[in-house]
């Protein structure tokens, strides 16, 4: 019988608690021992929201052409606000990354646009112009409260209006102090944001991280090389069984490399 590739092989999650479980599952599936290691929370914007409601509220009457997302926790928020009303048929969705369109369509929503690479900066590459569409030419940007990338640039360079609106934050988690010791002796980490890669690497500091890191993608990589890490693999594709893959190469390398 074949053993399972991650046998004997401890790996750090790093997603905040609501969202661990199926990165979780799919390493354990695969014999991993995991820690979870919670190092960030996701909460609402420092207004409770009320920006994110009154802009699902312009986008029902018609005030945007496009709506365009960088992460699929903009997408549950923007979906809780928008509360099940009916869109303009005439607007179209953009998405970075198979997971945020995923999270899209799974809402009913198909996205129109989905760039090759999960950046932003492909993201506003892949953007038509706004030509002469006049006022109608205005683009809804749900976000993060502290966002990378250059999409607002990029589509204003374009010709649209963007309506930039904070979906919700990232703080810091509270990880158990038996998760950081484990975390510390344990083979592999993987990282799915810029931000878990900061919160870790202030957690931990540099020498406690584990020794293989391992990244959902490029902007995350770019971070933890900012923070003085070596990212042993990268994910081909920026979701969660692209990383757990990434994972499993990082572990298992094909002899002679």
């Amino acid at each position: 019988m074949t053993p399972l590739p991650l046998a004997g092989r401890t790996v750090v999650a790093t997603r905040s608690r609501a969202q661990t479980s199926a990165l979780v599952d799919r390493l354990q599936a695969l014999g991993a021992t995991v820690v979870e290691l919670p190092v960030i929370a996701i909460e609402d914007a420092a207004d409770g929201g009320a920006g994110l409601a009154e802009a699902a509220d312009r986008l029902v009457a018609g005030a945007y052409s496009w709506v365009a997302f960088t992460s699929a926790n903009a997408v549950s928020r923007f979906l809780a606000a928008l509360e099940g009303r009916a869109v303009p048929a005439t607007v179209q969705w953009a998405a970075v990354g198979s997971a945020t369109a995923r999270c899209l369509a799974e809402g009913g929503f198909a996205p129109t646009l989905v760039p090759g690479e999960a950046v932003s900066d492909a993201l506003a590459e892949a953007f038509p112009s706004a030509g002469q569409s006049g006022a109608g030419s205005t683009v809804l940007f749900p976000r993060a409260e502290t966002v990378r990338g250059a999409l607002v640039a990029g589509l204003e360079a374009k010709g649209w209006m963007v309506d930039d609106v904070v979906a919700y934050r990232t703080v810091a988690g509270d990880p158990d102090p038996g998760s950081i010791v484990a975390a510390g002796t344990a083979d592999a980490i993987a990282f799915t944001s810029s931000s878990t890669v900061e919160r870790t690497v202030a957690l931990l500091g540099v020498d406690g991280v584990p020794p293989v890191v391992v990244s959902i993608g490029p902007v995350t990589s770019a971070s933890a090389r900012a923070e003085g890490l070596e990212v042993a693999a990268e994910a081909i594709d920026s979701n969660i069984d692209g990383l757990v893959g990434a994972v499993v190469s990082a572990l298992n390398p094909e002899p002679g490399l």
